[in-house]
């Protein structure tokens, strides 16, 4: 069975999508109708623009939805999904490559979440590491023993087995990365990101989020999307709905994603937007099935 799936922040590159808008008529329609969306042109920040113009959340949410969406749109009768998934922003393409939202509220929600997320960042200066090579329930106690009001550390995305992000205030990652190399792990590289992802630092940003899906219409999605934060598969808006709220302040439960997709029959995963970064995560979850960029 057909899975598709759909990547978050980190994923860009200056030059993407720039040759699907070249090259592709129905691209180059929805790269602008993007532009008039957004009230600036995106697409030469995406196509020709500096890494740190690429970097800014703002931009970063929104580019990243629209490479993966409209290389999904891109398919036509190739793109027949049994089950889709994506990693944290990943979710919103997802979710409008199955139908669930329209291709406008879509964008409109992810710059809305890119805006919202950039605000909570500026409140709290916070972070996120990569761990790699030490058990998830090592980490998670580490993070229980360090976390407190005003000194934050959370398990953020389940990635793969032997790959954790953590999310908080810097002293608290930092305290942690400490705890963690001396229990055994190879790495704890803290990240070049601009907040806490994930954690309870970004409620802000979720009650402001909030608004902006309870007032979005959602459709039933014409194939199951295995959301974030529990796993599992969906096809009720109005759970589609919670969930997408909660995502914000809970971990991206990606490995339990990819689980539960293969134990119902998912064999075959295309990976639609920029990098590989799933496709990688998935090999490591499962060696038996394959994993793929669009072709």
């Amino acid at each position: 069975m057909k899975a598709f799936v759909f990547p978050g922040q980190g994923a860009q590159f200056v030059g993407m999508g720039k040759e699907l808008y070249e090259n592709n008529s129905l691209a180059k329609d929805l790269f602008e109708k993007a532009n008039e969306i957004l009230g600036y042109r995106i697409t030469d920040i995406m196509f020709s623009g500096t890494d740190d113009e690429l970097k800014q959340t703002k931009v970063t949410q929104p580019a990243v939805f629209l490479h993966s969406v409209i290389t999904a749109l891109c398919l036509g009768d190739d793109f027949k999904p049994a089950m889709v998934a994506g990693h944290s922003l990943g979710e919103f393409s997802a979710l409008v490559a199955a139908g669930a939202l329209s291709f406008e509220d879509g964008l409109k929600l992810v710059y809305a979440r890119a805006m919202a997320m950039q605000k909570a960042c500026d409140m709290a200066p916070s972070t996120m590491a990569a761990i790699v090579g030490l058990p998830d329930e090592k980490i998670e106690e580490i993070c229980a023993g360090i976390s407190k009001e005003g000194h934050v550390v959370v398990p953020a995305n389940y990635n793969c087995p032997g790959q954790l992000v953590i999310s908080g205030n810097i002293e608290a990652i930092n305290e942690a990365c400490e705890q963690i190399k001396a229990a055994g792990a190879k790495r704890a590289l803290p990240l070049k990101v601009g907040g806490a992802f994930h954690s309870p630092l970004m409620q802000p940003a979720k009650d402001e989020l909030q608004a902006a899906i309870e007032a979005t219409v959602f459709a039933e999605p014409k194939c199951p999307v295995y959301q974030n934060v529990d796993g599992k598969p969906h096809t009720n808006p109005d759970e589609i709905k919670e969930n997408l709220i909660a995502q914000l302040t809970s971990s991206v439960r990606w490995t339990a994603c990819v689980q539960n997709m293969i134990a119902d029959g998912a064999d075959d995963f295309t990976e639609c937007g920029p990098g590989k970064a799933l496709q990688g995560m998935i090999g490591r979850i499962d060696k038996n099935v394959a994993a793929h960029g669009v072709a």
